[in-house]
């Protein structure tokens, strides 16, 4: 399977007063075409900053970032993202805030087209019937699941989640990840998942890659090869706990807290 991201070498380092503050040191990740990368690791260690690396919103000081293919020098329009925070416009309806992308990278799309577009998403995610809402009219859960149709939308090349389920409730968020696993059904799409939560790491993930404490590199990759829609017993299968174990062991070691 060809790889659709490939980081390789990528060293970053912000720059502060007090001199260089190094975030990313040689880190190397690659992520095949329709495949769920989930990227766990310390907090702080620079996961967020390699979101930014992907979607060309931000440049490494040293190595590269590949997408399709080609060098990525400048914003990508062909990235779709969605985080912790869905960051909906009040004063749009939940229908025109999923259509907002096409408004910007396909200004002369038909809007009976746009629309269709965005209600087949809704649909998809059980949205149906709430495309005329306002956002503050939906709970927590449907704004997110509106957050995911609108990045969507537009058929990214790649989609990434920045702790989109990290603060809805456990019921919530369950449901939600089977809906992640729907929309790949329906829309294949590729994907890079930023995470705290392990459980949601394997249930998700295609592999889950852990990284080190700060300045962050590569320090794990576990392949997860059960094929999707993945049924949330897994979760409390003997392979699925042996893996959260060796997870935990690996975030532990990036952690200091423990000896490799």
């Amino acid at each position: 399977m060809d790889n659709l991201i490939d980081i390789k070498g990528v060293t970053h380092a912000y720059k502060t007063k007090a001199g260089p503050f190094p975030v990313l040191r040689d880190l190397n990740i690659s992520i095949p075409q329709h495949s769920f990368c989930a990227v766990v690791g310390p907090s702080g260690c620079g996961k967020s900053t390699l979101t930014r690396l992907i979607a060309g919103l931000m440049f490494p000081d040293q190595g590269e970032v590949w997408l399709h293919g080609e060098l990525v020098k400048s914003p990508r329009k062909t990235v779709g993202m969605a985080f912790q925070n869905p960051v909906l416009l009040e004063w749009r309806t939940i229908l025109q805030n999923v259509i907002l992308p096409l408004e910007i990278v396909a200004p002369m799309m038909p809007k009976a087209q746009k629309e269709a577009r965005a209600r087949e998403l809704l649909a998809m995610v059980g949205l149906e019937g709430f495309e005329g809402k306002r956002p503050s009219e939906l709970s927590g859960g449907m704004r997110q699941r509106a957050s995911l149709c609108r990045a969507l939308v537009h058929k990214p090349d790649i989609i990434i989640l920045d702790e989109p389920f990290g603060a809805l409730d456990a019921f919530t968020r369950e449901d939600l990840w089977q809906t992640m696993h729907q929309l790949r059904a329906n829309e294949p799409f590729t994907a890079l998942l930023i995470t705290h939560d392990l459980r949601e790491s394997v249930y998700l993930g295609d592999q889950v890659v852990v990284l080190s404490g700060r300045p962050a590199t590569t320090q794990y990759v576990m392949s997860v090869d059960i094929p999707g829609p993945r049924p949330l017993e897994m979760l409390y299968e003997p392979d699925t706990v042996e893996r959260l174990a060796v997870l935990r062991r690996e975030i532990q070691i990036a952690q200091g807290r423990a000896v490799a």
